[in-house]
């Protein structure tokens, strides 16, 4: 059998053998004659997977490692009978710990306590539901608000999207989708800007379309809001300049890309991979997750609380390091620009979460113990 995958996809190649022959490819170079001869195609969100690229190949499965599905032609790959796996919730904790670093960078940078301050949540789906376990975890006052689900559900805990304007932050955490009642695309652009408040940040990991850029650099200037948290672009990896260098965070589409959520997206489509090949599992994710560099982590309970949660999760993850990294595009060609953003997310280091951490020094029954455990650190 003959599986195509992205190259960014870890462990994929040892993973998979065991049911095939590998070939490995940069996810915006597979191309329609690659996978003409191939049984399987494995890809994450860089490589547009549809007629153009599968019609008349032998392809029988298609996955993605990633928790979204806009760059998949779901219709078409139905119409085809090609089966599909994807890995919601893979990377939720990873993307829920960004947004805490986030949070911590921001507060830290300009003088704030988080206990208190309110973040709106728009999408409450895996990532943003942990996100407002953690931001509750912090203290925060959170707010959700999810169309979908509040139709479901009926839940009053779900709130027009008005109610959240008011939030010190409002963080998006939606599909991509550009009709229908629930269109997210655009979602946040003038009208959405001018209505939060000037001291408000904007954050946006979901995908880059779901903020329209013109109308958040013009709110950025004119201070209409405070600042704007950023690792997802329009028009990836071509991305603004101008909002590049606007951004109170700018990121390059790896809020996701903690190594624990990387291993276990592909561990889903493995399995899932599996199942329609009708072979037997060989590998878990135990078997490509290294120990931790950092697995105790000792603090001092008696030192200002916010400042040793914000040291210890630095310890982990150095969220400003991506930033300092992005922002280097500023400074090369601009022909090399969009290779460079494709190359940050390529050559990512390994991050691990914090759940693979142990703190020292902590209780349990402490406020700085429980919300240490809020946001997945281990105590003893």
């Amino acid at each position: 059998m003959k599986i195509i995958a992205d190259t960014n996809i870890p462990f994929v190649k040892e993973c998979f053998s065991s049911l095939g022959d590998v070939i490995l490819a940069s996810g915006r170079q597979i191309s329609a004659e690659m996978v003409t001869g191939a049984d399987a195609l494995l890809v994450r969100s860089v490589t547009k997977v549809d007629a153009a690229l599968l019609e008349g190949s032998s392809v029988k499965f298609v996955a993605t490692a990633t928790i979204g599905t806009d760059h998949i032609d779901l219709d078409y790959l139905s119409e085809k009978g090609i089966a599909f796996a994807y890995a919601p919730g893979s990377n939720a904790n990873s993307v829920a710990e960004y947004v805490v670093a986030a949070l911590l960078a921001a507060a830290k940078k300009h003088k704030f306590i988080i206990e208190g301050r309110s973040i709106g949540i728009i999408g409450v789906g895996n990532v943003g539901s942990r996100v407002a376990e953690k931001a509750a975890g912090l203290g925060m006052k959170v707010l959700l608000n999810d169309p979908p689900l509040q139709r479901q559900t009926n839940d009053p805990k779900y709130l027009p999207l008005e109610e959240l304007f008011d939030c010190d932050f409002i963080t998006m955490h939606t599909p991509l989708t550009s009709e229908g009642q629930d269109k997210t695309y655009h979602l946040a652009g003038n009208d959405f800007f001018t209505k939060m408040k000037p001291s408000a940040f904007f954050i946006n990991t979901s995908r880059g379309a779901v903020h329209d850029t013109d109308p958040l650099k013009q709110a950025i200037a004119s201070e209409t809001i405070k600042g704007a948290i950023l690792d997802v672009w329009e028009n990836e990896p071509a991305i603004d300049n101008e909002l590049l260098l606007k951004a109170e965070l700018s990121t390059p589409h790896i809020a996701g890309y903690s190594y624990d959520g990387k291993v276990a997206g592909m561990i889903m489509i493995y399995n899932a991979a599996c199942k329609f090949f009708s072979a037997e599992p060989e590998h878990t994710a135990t078997d490509f997750l290294p120990e931790p560099d950092t697995g105790q982590i000792t603090i001092d309970p008696v030192e200002d609380e916010q400042r040793t949660i914000q040291n210890t999760v630095q310890q982990i993850y150095v969220i400003n390091r991506d930033d300092f990294n992005t922002r280097e595009i500023l400074i090369v060609p601009p022909e090399q620009r969009s290779q460079w953003f494709d190359d940050l997310r390529k050559d990512y280091p390994i991050r691990r979460e914090f759940q693979n951490t142990q703190i020292i020094g902590a209780s349990k029954d402490s406020k700085l113990g429980r919300k240490l455990e809020a946001l997945g650190f281990k105590l003893t």
